[in-house]
């Protein structure tokens, strides 16, 4: 599909599903995604990124993997914890279209590899 005839060239759902406290699948609200999504709106207009639009999203059913985003139309799902992964995923997928390696979700994923826990920690 030609990236010319899209209304968004990235659409981005960023996950703000709340859950109970102490609910076992945690929530993307509660690791910090509202305040994630928040910078990458503010990030993405500063930088005047054509064609981006940064959406808040309900459950996007991959609550232990949180916060997530999904950008379509790629379809690439991202996990991301600080400030400093929105910015990679902001000048790496959006403005050149590369994947951010480190944060990407596989399909059949169930938990965070260790380089992409908040500070890199193990389990």
């Amino acid at each position: 599909m030609p990236t010319g005839d899209l209304f968004f060239q990235h659409h981005v759902f960023c996950c703000n599903n709340e859950r109970p406290a102490g609910h076992p699948r945690g929530c993307c609200k509660h690791k910090g995604g509202e305040s994630l999504r928040n910078y990458m709106k503010a990030r993405v207009k500063e930088e005047g990124i054509p064609g981006a639009r940064v959406n808040i999203s309900g459950c996007l059913d991959r609550c232990e993997l949180g916060p997530v985003m999904v950008i379509y139309p790629d379809g690439v799902w991202y996990t991301y914890s600080s400030p400093a992964d929105v910015d990679d995923i902001i000048e790496s997928h959006l403005k050149n279209g590369k994947i951010v390696d480190r944060l990407v979700l596989a399909n059949d994923q169930k938990e965070l590899r260790p380089g992409q826990r908040p500070n890199g920690d193990a389990p």
